[in-house]
C-alpha cells in the first residue's frame, strides 16, 4: 500500500516535467492513478484472504493442540492400565513384573529376610515391608552352593529367600491352580531360576500360576546345631525346609493377587526337589499349605538321625578351628570358607529328624500321618543312573558283555547277582548287558524306593496315588537311555520343539490336570488309573503313551 502511494507522489512530482515535454496527458495520469487504486484494492482483498487463511490455520492448530492434549490423556490412561497389569500389591509391598512370552512374570520377589550373619542357621523371618515398587524383572540371589550340580554363573549369597511367579493374568479373581516347583540338586545345589524351570509355557498352556523358589542349601540350610547350641538354634537342621514352608505361607497370603487360588496348591519337584516334597508331606508346619504333591525321581523315605547330624556339626567346627561355644563366630565365617570346609569332611547335609519340625522319618517305616489325605503322583525315569554317570565322566559301554555285567554287579550284590540278572533278563530278553546294567542300577537307587513310598502312602490314607515311568529314549545320548532329569523339560513344556512337542504336550497337560483336580487324566492320553497294590497301574510316558499293569513285577521282588 505504501509503495502505491509513493508511486503516486512520484508521478505528481514528475507531472511538470512531463507537461513541459508534452510527453503525458492528464488522461494518462488519471489512468495510472486508477490502476494504482485498483492495485490497492486488490492488495486489500489478498490481505483479507490471507487473514482468513491465517484464522483457519489458527483454528486448525487449536484443534490439533486439543487433540494432542486428548491423546496425551489417553496415553497416560493406557500407561496406567499397562502398569497396573505389571504391578501387584503383596502383603509386604508392591512389585512390578514384565511380560514373558504370553504371560506375566515376576522374578526375585523376597519372601524372607536375609539369612546372613546372626540369622545364619536360624529359622527364616518374613520379609519386612518396603516402600515404593520393587522391580521384579530380574532373578534374585541363589543360595551358596558347590559341587558338579551347582548352578553356574549366578549371583550367590545369603539373601536368597526369593521366588518367581508366572501367571496368565493378575487381579482378575482367576482362582487358577497354583504349581509350586522345588528345584533339584539334592539338598546341596540348584536354583529355582534355572532355564529349564521357566514357568511361562506351563502357565500359558494350562491357565495355571507357576511358582519357583530359592532357599538355603547344604551347610547353610541343614547344619544341625540343636544339641550343640541349645534352644537358640532349634530348627537349624531343617532351616532349608523351613524356608520352603515360609514360601508356601507367602503363596497362601499373596497368590490370589497373582490370579491364583491359595486353596488349590500343588507342590512338585524332581530329584532333590522330589525329596523335599516327600519331607514336606511329613512336616506338621506345612500341613494345609498345599493340597496335592508330585514326586519326580526323588523319593525321600528317611531323614538324618540327630546323632549323626551332631557328629557332622562337630567335625565342621573342628575343621574350622572353632569350639562349641563359638557358634556366633561360625555365623560370621565367610561363605567360601564354609563351602571349602564342608568339602573337606565326610557326611551328608539334609533334613534332620529333630523330633519337632520333622517328628519322624517321612515314609519309614510307615508314611507320616500328615501325608494321608494328599493326592500323590510319583514316578521315575527308566535309566536314572546314566545322568550320574555323565556327571562323573563315565562313558557309556554299549559293548559290555554278560560276563562284565556279572563282574560289576557282583562287587556290590555278591550272591544275589545271578538272581538279579535272571529277573531282568526275563523281563526283557532283548536287552543288552549294558541296558540291563543301567536299568538294574536305576531301579535299585530310584524306582524301587518310589514304589515303596507309593505303597506306604496308600497304606496310610485313602487319597489316590498315580504312578508313572518315563521311558522316552534320549536322542542326544542314545546309549544312556532315559537319564535322570530328562523328563523335567517335558513337564514344563520347555523342550526344543515346544509348544509342538507331542510328548511335552501330553505330560504338561497331565501335570496341569492333576494340579487342577487331583486327577491327571485328559483327552490326549490313555486313561490313567490310580495305583493299587493289586494291579500297580503305571503310565509309561513315551510316544505312544500306555498304561501298564504291574510292569516288571518280577524284578521288584529281587529287591525285597
Amino acid at each position: 500500500m505504501k509503495r502505491i502511494v509513493l508511486f503516486g507522489i512520484t508521478l505528481l512530482l514528475m507531472v511538470p516535467l512531463f507537461t513541459s515535454c508534452n510527453a503525458i496527458s492528464q488522461e494518462d495520469i488519471d489512468a495510472i492513478l486508477a490502476e494504482a487504486d485498483a492495485a490497492d484494492a486488490q492488495a486489500e482483498t489478498l490481505q483479507g484472504q490471507i487473514d482468513t487463511v491465517q484464522s483457519l490455520l489458527d483454528a486448525v492448530q487449536s484443534d490439533l493442540d486439543d487433540a494432542q492434549s486428548d491423546l496425551d490423556d489417553v496415553n497416560a490412561e493406557l500407561a496406567e492400565i499397562e502398569e497396573s497389569l505389571y504391578i501387584v500389591n503383596t502383603n509386604a509391598g508392591k512389585v512390578r513384573g514384565t511380560t514373558e512370552k504370553d504371560v506375566l512374570a515376576f522374578k526375585g520377589i523376597h519372601y524372607g529376610e536375609s539369612t546372613e550373619g546372626s540369622a545364619r542357621f536360624l529359622p527364616p523371618q518374613s520379609v519386612e515391608p518396603w516402600e515404593g515398587v520393587f522391580d521384579a524383572t530380574e532373578y534374585g540371589q541363589t543360595a551358596p552352593q558347590y559341587g558338579s550340580l551347582a548352578t553356574p554363573d549366578v549371583n550367590q549369597g545369603e539373601d536368597c529367600l526369593v521366588l518367581n511367579v508366572w501367571t496368565p493374568a493378575v487381579g482378575d479373581g482367576g482362582e487358577r491352580p497354583v504349581m509350586v516347583w522345588l528345584h533339584g540338586g539334592g539338598y546341596a545345589s540348584g536354583s529355582g531360576s534355572e532355564a529349564t524351570y521357566n514357568g511361562a509355557n506351563l502357565a500359558d498352556r494350562g491357565d495355571v500360576v507357576v511358582v519357583t523358589i530359592n532357599h538355603r542349601l547344604n551347610v547353610f540350610g541343614y547344619l544341625y546345631l540343636d544339641e550343640i547350641g541349645g534352644e537358640e538354634f532349634t530348627g537349624s537342621g531343617m532351616a532349608g525346609m523351613l524356608d520352603i514352608v515360609l514360601a508356601l505361607e507367602w503363596v497362601r497370603d499373596n497368590i490370589e493377587a497373582f490370579g491364583g487360588d491359595p486353596d488349590n496348591v500343588t507342590i512338585f519337584g524332581e530329584s532333590g526337589g522330589g525329596a523335599k516334597v516327600s519331607t514336606l508331606l511329613a512336616m506338621p508346619s506345612a500341613e494345609g499349605l498345599f493340597h496335592k504333591a508330585i514326586v519326580q525321581s526323588g523319593p525321600g523315605l528317611t531323614g538324618v538321625d540327630p546323632d549323626d547330624a551332631t557328629a557332622y556339626a562337630e567335625s565342621l567346627l573342628e575343621e574350622l578351628g572353632l569350639g562349641a561355644d563359638e557358634l556366633d563366630q561360625l555365623q560370621q565365617v565367610p561363605i567360601q570358607e564354609m563351602l571349602d570346609a564342608i568339602g573337606a569332611i565326610t557326611g551328608s547335609l539334609s533334613p534332620v529328624v529333630d523330633g519337632y519340625y520333622l517328628p519322624a522319618n517321612p515314609f519309614t517305616p510307615v508314611a507320616a500321618p500328615t501325608a494321608a489325605n494328599v493326592p500323590l503322583m510319583i514316578g521315575t525315569n527308566h535309566d536314572e543312573i546314566t545322568f550320574m554317570m555323565m556327571m562323573a565322566g563315565t562313558p557309556a559301554d554299549p559293548d559290555m558283555t554278560e560276563e562284565e555285567l556279572r563282574e560289576r554287579l557282583a562287587e556290590t550284590h555278591g550272591d544275589n547277582t545271578d538272581d538279579i540278572i535272571a529277573a531282568y533278563q526275563n523281563a526283557d530278553p532283548e536287552a543288552t548287558p549294558w541296558q540291563l546294567y543301567i536299568w538294574i542300577l536305576s531301579d535299585e537307587y530310584f524306582r524301587r524306593y518310589s514304589v515303596i513310598l507309593a505303597e506306604r502312602k496308600m497304606e496310610g490314607g485313602t487319597a489316590p496315588v498315580y504312578m508313572y515311568l518315563f521311558t522316552k529314549q534320549s536322542e542326544r545320548y542314545p546309549d544312556f537311555g532315559t537319564p535322570h532329569f530328562m523328563e523335567v523339560a517335558y513337564v514344563f513344556d520347555n523342550t526344543a520343539d515346544s509348544p509342538n512337542d507331542a510328548l511335552a504336550t501330553i505330560m504338561s497337560k497331565a501335570w496341569i490336570a492333576f494340579a487342577r483336580s487331583g486327577d491327571p487324566n485328559h483327552a490326549g492320553m490313555p486313561t490313567w488309573e490310580p495305583y493299587t497294590l493289586d494291579d500297580r497301574a503305571t503310565m509309561f510316558f513315551d510316544i505312544p503313551c500306555q498304561l501298564v499293569l504291574n510292569p516288571y513285577g518280577d524284578v521288584l521282588e529281587v529287591w525285597e
